[in-house]
C-alpha cells in the first residue's frame, strides 16, 4: 500500500462519522503505519488514528497505539495529546493522565493552547486537591474563551460557586467576552443560591448579545427561574425558545413539578410526547413524583410501561421514583417487587420502601428492611429515621421506636429534628402513654412547635383524656394562636364528652376570628378521571345511583352484623339525624361510586383529607366483606387495606 493510500484512508476516516465504518478504516490505517514506519506522514496519521479511536470509545486502542509509537520511533505531534488526555479521563485513570502531562512537559507542548486546554479539562474532571487546574491555567502564555470556560465550568460543577464567579469577573478584566457556554455554566449557580436578581442580570446580558435563543442558555434560564420559584418567567423563557430539545423540555417539566404544579408538569410531559421528543431518563425522575403527589395510579402505570419499553427500568433513580409512586398510590406490592429487583440500592430507594411499608401498615417489614439496610452498609439519613419511627408508631412498637430514636445522635451522628420528636410523641400517645408523651415533649432538646403538641392532642382525643387535652391545647395556642386544627380537635373532644356548651364556645370563637374548618373530602380515580366527594354531597351527577346502592349495601352490611356507632357524630342532634350524617361521610360516597362504576373484583382506591372516623373504619370492613373486594383508603396519616372484613392497621391507627 502506497503513501497516497494512507492519505485516502485518512480522508475516509475524516469523512465518515459512522463508528463501525470509521473504526474499520482506522484499523486499515493502523496496519499501513506499521508497514510504512518512519515516513513523514506517520506522526500526523498517528494523531488522526488516536483521535478516531478515542472519539469512538476505543480507549484502550488509543493508548496501546501510543505505546507502539515509541517502538516504531514515531515522534508525537502536539495534536496527539488532547485525544490521549480525553481517553485517560474517560477511563478515570488519574496516574495515566499525570504521566501524559509529564510527557507533554518534556516535549514542550504544555505551552500549546489546545494541549493546555485539554489538560485543564482533564484535571477539572478529577478531584485534585493540589488544584492543578489553576496551576496549568496560570502557566498558559495565551488563553482563549475555551480556557476560561473550562475552568469556570469545572469550578461550578464541583460546587465552588464563589471561585467560578470570580473567574467570570477575571475573564471580563482580560477583555474576553463571556459566551453562551460561560452563561450556561454560571446560571445554575444563581439557581442554587436562589439569587433571582443576579439571574435576571445574566438573562439581560444574554438578550443583549443574542444568546437567549440558544437552547442551552434557555434550559438554564428555565431551571434558574423555577428554582427561584418564578414559574411564570420559567414558562415564558420556555415558550420564547425557537427550538426545544429534550433538555429544555425536561427543565420545564421538572420546574413545574418542583413548584407543586403537578398537573401542569404532566401537561408539559404530554406535549413533549406529542412533539415526538424522546424523553430522557431524568424526565421520568421528574414526572413520576407528580403522579405520586396526585396519586394518579393509572397514569403512573402507563409511564412505567413506557419506561420498560425504553429500557430505563434498570436506572436506580427511576426505580426509586417508581417505588415511591406505587407506595403513595396505594400499591405497596408492586413497590416492593420493583425494590426487590433493584441491583443497586441507595438511601433514596431504601427510605422510599421503608416509608411505604410503614404507611401501609407493614410495620414489621419496615423495621426488617431498616435493619437489612444497616447490614448492607447504607448509613440511614434523617428521613430514613422518620420512616422507621413512623412504622413503629403505626404498629405500637414503642420499645423499638425509642431504641431507634435514642440511637440517632450516638450511633449515627444525626441530631433528632422536630419531625422525629413528633413521631416519638405520636408513638407514646397512640399507645396510651399520654403523661409520658407530655413529659417527653416538655423536655425536648429543641423548642416544641404547635405541630408537635398537636400529635399529643390527637392522642388525647383517641383516649378521651379531656383534662390533659386542655393543658395541651393551651400550649398549642400559646405558640400558634391561629391553629385551626387545635380548635377543631378540642371542640371534638368536648363534644365526645357531651360537653356541648364548651364545644359551642370554641366554635363561636372560631367564627369570630375567621377560622374555617377544612371540610372532609374524598377522591377516587375512575376511568382516568378524579371524582371528588364532600360529606353529604348531593352534587355528583350519579348521586341518585350512589344513594340507592348505598342503601342496598347498608342493608347487606347490617345482616352481616354492622351497627352504626352514632357516638362518633360530634353534633348535638337526634339519633336519626346522626345516622344520616354518618352514612353520607365522603369516603363512603366515594367507595360506593367506585363499586358501581368498576368491574367486579376491581380494587377500590380512595383518598381522604382527614382521619377516617371509627364508624367509617368499621363500615368499610363490612363493605369489603360484602362486595368481595379490596378497598384501600388513604387518610391524612396512613393507608388502610380493607379485605375480607379486616383492615391492615389491625384497628390501631
Amino acid at each position: 500500500m502506497s503513501c497516497s493510500s494512507s492519505q485516502d484512508i485518512v480522508r475516509r476516516i475524516l469523512r465518515n462519522p459512522n463508528t463501525a465504518v470509521s473504526t474499520y478504516h482506522a484499523k486499515q490505517l493502523h496496519a499501513q503505519i506499521l508497514k510504512t514506519k518512519g515516513t513523514v506522514d506517520d506522526s500526523v496519521n498517528s494523531s488522526i488514528l488516536i483521535k478516531c479511536y478515542t472519539s469512538h470509545g476505543l480507549l484502550h486502542h488509543s493508548l496501546s497505539f501510543f505505546n507502539l509509537m515509541r517502538f516504531l520511533s514515531i515522534s508525537p505531534s502536539r495534536h496527539l495529546f488532547p485525544s490521549l488526555l480525553k481517553a485517560s479521563t474517560l477511563l478515570n485513570h488519574f496516574p495515566l493522565a499525570q504521566s501524559l502531562h509529564a510527557s507533554i512537559i518534556r516535549l514542550g507542548f504544555h505551552l500549546d493552547l489546545y494541549t493546555a486546554n485539554a489538560l485543564i479539562n482533564m484535571y477539572s474532571k478529577f478531584h485534585n486537591p493540589n488544584d492543578s487546574v489553576r496551576k496549568v491555567f496560570d502557566a498558559m502564555p495565551v488563553r482563549d474563551v475555551v480556557s476560561w470556560n473550562t475552568v469556570i465550568a469545572g469550578r461550578a460543577q464541583k460546587g465552588m460557586y464563589t471561585e467560578a464567579l470570580d473567574m467570570v469577573r477575571e475573564m471580563g478584566n482580560a477583555n474576553l467576552r463571556p459566551d453562551s457556554f460561560t452563561l450556561s455554566s454560571v446560571l445554575p449557580i444563581f439557581a442554587e443560591y436562589v439569587d433571582l436578581i443576579k439571574g435576571k442580570e445574566i438573562h439581560g446580558y444574554a438578550i443583549r448579545h443574542g444568546f437567549d435563543v440558544d437552547v442551552f442558555i434557555g434550559s438554564s434560564l428555565i431551571d434558574m427561574y423555577a428554582k427561584c420559584t418564578q414559574l411564570e418567567f420559567s414558562i415564558r423563557a420556555f415558550h420564547l425558545l425557537p427550538r426545544r430539545d429534550a433538555v429544555s423540555w425536561n427543565s420545564i417539566i421538572a420546574g413545574c413539578v418542583q413548584n407543586g404544579e403537578f398537573d401542569q408538569g404532566l401537561g408539559f410531559f404530554r406535549e413533549m410526547l406529542k412533539e415526538n421528543v424522546k424523553p430522557m431518563s431524568v424526565s421520568f425522575s421528574s414526572v413520576i413524583p407528580a403522579c405520586a403527589h396526585l396519586t394518579a395510579l393509572n397514569l403512573g402505570e402507563q409511564l412505567h410501561g413506557y419506561i420498560i419499553r425504553l429500557w430505563f427500568d434498570d436506572n436506580k433513580f427511576i426505580a426509586s421514583s417508581l417505588v415511591d409512586m406505587y407506595a403513595k398510590c396505594g400499591n405497596i406490592r408492586v413497590a416492593r417487587c420493583i425494590f426487590d429487583k433493584m441491583e443497586t440500592r441507595d438511601m433514596v430507594s431504601w427510605t422510599a420502601i421503608i416509608m411505604g411499608c410503614a404507611m401501609h401498615g407493614h410495620a414489621l417489614d419496615a423495621v426488617s428492611l431498616f435493619e437489612e439496610m444497616l447490614v448492607d452498609g447504607v448509613k440511614p439519613c434523617y428521613v430514613a429515621f422518620m420512616a422507621v419511627l413512623t412504622a413503629c408508631s403505626h404498629a405500637g412498637l414503642v420499645d423499638e421506636g425509642l431504641k431507634y430514636f435514642n440511637s440517632m445522635p450516638g450511633d449515627f451522628g444525626i441530631a433528632p429534628g422536630l419531625e422525629h420528636y413528633a413521631a416519638v410523641a405520636d408513638l407514646l400517645g397512640r399507645a396510651g402513654r399520654l403523661e409520658e408523651a407530655y413529659d417527653f415533649i416538655f423536655n425536648m432538646g429543641v423548642k416544641p412547635t404547635g405541630s408537635v403538641w398537636s400529635t399529643l392532642l390527637a392522642a388525647c382525643r383517641a383516649h378521651k383524656n379531656v383534662e390533659l387535652a386542655e393543658k395541651v391545647v393551651d400550649k398549642i395556642l400559646l405558640l400558634d394562636p391561629g391553629n385551626m386544627g387545635a380548635y377543631v380537635l378540642m371542640s371534638n373532644i368536648y363534644s365526645a364528652s357531651q360537653r356541648w356548651k364548651d364545644a359551642a364556645k370554641l366554635r363561636i370563637h372560631m367564627r369570630k376570628t375567621g377560622l374555617r374548618k377544612t371540610p372532609a373530602c374524598s377522591w377516587i380515580e375512575v376511568g382516568n378521571k378524579v371524582h371528588t366527594f364532600l360529606a353529604g354531597d348531593k352534587s355528583h351527577p350519579y348521586y341518585d345511583k350512589i344513594n340507592k346502592a348505598l342503601n342496598v349495601l347498608l342493608e347487606q352490611m347490617e345482616r352481616e352484623g354492622y351497627v352504626l356507632d352514632t357516638s362518633e357524630v360530634l353534633h348535638d342532634v337526634d339519633e336519626e339525624h346522626k345516622r344520616d350524617l354518618l352514612r353520607t361521610h365522603s369516603e363512603r360516597l366515594a367507595i360506593v361510586f367506585g363499586i358501581i362504576s368498576t368491574a367486579a373484583g376491581t380494587t377500590i382506591r380512595v383518598i381522604k383529607n382527614i382521619r377516617v372516623c371509627v364508624d367509617c373504619h368499621t363500615a368499610i370492613k363490612f363493605m369489603a366483606k360484602v362486595v368481595g373486594r379490596e378497598i384501600i383508603v388513604r387518610d391524612n396519616s396512613r393507608f388502610h387495606h380493607f379485605k375480607s372484613g379486616s383492615c391492615s392497621c389491625g384497628d390501631y391507627w
